[in-house]
Formats: C-alpha cells, structure tokens, sequence
C-alpha cells in the first residue's frame, strides 16, 4: 500500500489564502475528519495485520498437527461409500431377520 500522508502532514499542512478562497475553519474541520479516518484505518491495518499474522500460525500449527496425525490414523472410506455399505448391510439384516415376510406385505 502506498500511502502518501499520514495524519500529523493532514494537520500541519497550511494552504495559501486569497481574497475569495475557502473558509479556513471549514477547511480545518473537513481536515480534522481526514485525520480522524487516516487514524482509523492505521488502527484497523494494524489490527488486520496482527490478524492475519495470528491465523497464519494457527493455520501452520494445525496443519504440521494433521501431518504428524494422518500417516497413523487408518484410511477413511469416501462417505458416500459408506453410506451404501450402510444401506446394504441394512437391507441384508431385514432380509435375515424378516425374510419372505418383508417383500409380501408390498
């Protein structure tokens, strides 16, 4: 980010006067409000920074933690796979249970 003025060049920046230029104290107060904003965002970036410094470790951490953890744990089956195991041991387990009884009341 490029950033050209910080808040103390806002305030100490004097401007030129003319016989018909702007009112100083609206000038002064539309300045006050820049400055109050320039301090504002600096505050936000730092915080954002610190953020995102703080969630990049986390993010390091966990995934050195996944790493040392996956190679131990047993391979999980896709879900869906799963799921279709489910449904068929089920299906088996009434036909085992009910038998003919199952397909008759249909």
């Amino acid at each position: 980010m490029d950033i050209k003025l910080d808040a103390k060049q806002i305030i100490e920046k004097e401007f030129g006067t003319s016989l018909r230029g702007y009112s100083k104290d609206e000038v002064d107060h539309f300045l006050d409000q820049i400055v109050k904003d320039y301090e504002n965002f600096r505050l936000e970036i730092e915080r954002l920074e610190k953020e995102n410094t703080r969630l990049e470790k986390e993010l390091k951490e966990r995934s050195t933690k996944e790493v040392h953890t996956v190679p131990n744990s047993p391979k999980q089956p896709p879900v869906s796979s799963t799921n279709f195991d489910i449904l068929k041991r089920l299906s088996n387990l009434e036909r085992h249970v009910f038998g003919d009884k199952l397909n008759e009341d249909v």
